[in-house]
């Protein structure tokens, strides 16, 4: 049995090293010249795929998009105002629409099954936009929460139940720090940022609820543009998500916290909705895109030429992920609770490419080259390999014809090998400076895929 001191002396180095941990602990101040010095949690940069879902009150009317609301009653827009009198009382107010917001047919444990398919690997629910109305049962949102009036459930905790028990996917929310109409919003407005009764009462209590309650590895904030970051507070409630919050040590954030801070402070840069700059950037960032190209929510009468095919869908996540962004496919879900088909036939398509190509996304970074320097509609990506080497990925938009294809990017080796993923014999090339690879003549039935093919390059000089 160890002696009472030998007990005396491992409590006290215990404690000791406890004492040193937390004080080596880095910690951050509430100004953006501290907050941009903390690196993103690896888990986001290398899952480079995430899935955005705008659902609210406004997917009751789903009609020219999610900003109804203020279409209707702010812009005054002819079509909005036009549909209201045609199909609604004059004492209807937007209000109203909430008791139709039933989610009779939202199954999250399906949702997480067509994400999971998907091969995204985190996403973004919409907890509140810009109407106010919150998708938890949230204390600061009384009478106009899902709890209250419409669904009458926790939409955001059983979404978070159902990714978090089915599949690996990083669980993250959307926030507006904004609502166009509320009244202490208008005020504060109206005092030009000179009094923040709104951001103490409402916004703020809101996101330490949201994070506190339901632990998400992403806040992203938006409806920040209007006011400064002074006014909403952002960087002392940044600093605690950092420093003291339950996800510190996983949560990421965006750049949307205040006029003149997006695409410039925060922890990944969106800059504007769907950005997509085309060449490498000096910090991380995000392609915030719709798959439906006039909407992020959901639209009754979207066409078919609205919505983006897949092979768009692939060139996008090529060219952002060949310079350096991850890429945040929205879909906007019905009042009832759906997933439309069309939306989940995309998704799972893309599962079906990642499952082969995948290599090609997850977890790569740029590398030298993000076009080739001769042929068209190729974008590079890199990753390390087990033997410590680089293996460089071509993705071809187009597959090239029979014969030979050049490349004028890659410096090949006597040991370079080529290898077209999902087809089994490896392709013969030549050439040092550029490389000329032999395409073969593959029948359909060999072919490895529909759309954006890639090319598998080792041992580079």
């Amino acid at each position: 049995m160890a002696s009472v001191n030998t007990i005396l002396l491992f409590v006290f180095v215990f404690s000791f090293i406890s004492l040193l941990t937390v004080c080596n602990a880095v910690r951050y101040d509430p100004t953006w010249d501290s907050l941009d010095t903390r690196p993103n949690p690896a888990w986001y940069d290398e899952s480079k795929i995430g899935i955005f879902l705008h659902w609210g009150v406004f997917s009751v009317p789903s009609l020219l998009s999610e900003w109804f609301w203020m279409q209707w009653e702010g812009e005054k827009n002819k079509r909005a105002i036009e549909y209201m009198s045609a199909n609604y009382k004059p004492d209807f107010t937007y209000a109203d629409f909430a008791k139709d917001f039933d989610v009779d047919l939202f199954d999250p444990n399906e949702w997480a099954d067509i994400f999971n398919a998907s091969g995204a690997q985190y996403i973004v629910l919409t907890s509140k936009h810009h109407e106010g109305y919150t998708n938890w049962p949230s204390k600061y949102s009384f009478s106009w929460n899902s709890m209250d009036v419409g669904p009458h459930r926790d939409l955001v905790g059983d979404l978070a139940t159902a990714i978090r028990s089915k599949t690996n996917i990083h669980f993250g929310l959307y926030h507006s720090l904004f609502e166009w109409f509320h009244p202490l919003y208008l005020r504060d407005k109206a005092n030009k940022w000179k009094t923040n009764e709104f951001v103490t009462s409402k916004t703020m209590p809101e996101l330490y609820e949201l994070v506190n309650t339901y632990k998400p590895d992403v806040i992203w904030s938006d409806g920040d543009w209007e006011a400064p970051d002074t006014y909403w507070n952002s960087t002392e409630f940044i600093a605690w998500l950092y420093n003291d919050s339950p996800v510190k040590d996983t949560i990421v954030t965006n750049d949307r916290w205040g006029q003149g801070v997006t695409c410039h402070h925060g922890g990944f840069l969106t800059c504007s909705d769907r950005y997509n700059p085309g060449v490498l950037q000096k910090r991380k960032w995000e392609n915030a895109m719709t798959v439906d190209s006039q909407s992020w929510g959901y639209r009754r009468d979207a066409t078919l030429k609205d919505m983006l095919t897949m092979e768009s869908l692939l060139a996008t996540l090529a060219s952002t992920v060949s310079c350096g962004g991850n890429m945040l496919i929205n879909v906007g879900p019905t009042k009832d609770g759906r997933i439309i088909p069309l939306f989940e036939e995309r998704l799972r398509a893309l599962g079906v490419w990642l499952q082969l190509n995948g290599q090609a996304i997850y977890g790569t970074k740029p590398w030298t080259h993000q076009n080739d320097t001769i042929a068209k509609n190729v974008w590079y990506t890199s990753k390390k390999n087990t033997d410590g080497g680089l293996d460089v990925y071509a993705i071809l938009l187009n597959f090239p014809d029979p014969g030979q294809f050049v490349l004028g990017a890659p410096t090949a080796s006597p040991d370079t090998k080529v290898t077209l993923l999902g087809y089994s014999d490896p392709l013969t090339w030549k050439g040092s400076k550029g490389i000329s690879i032999t395409i073969p003549a593959i029948p359909f039935n060999r072919m490895p895929c529909q759309y954006a093919w890639v090319l598998k390059l080792t041992n580079l000089f």
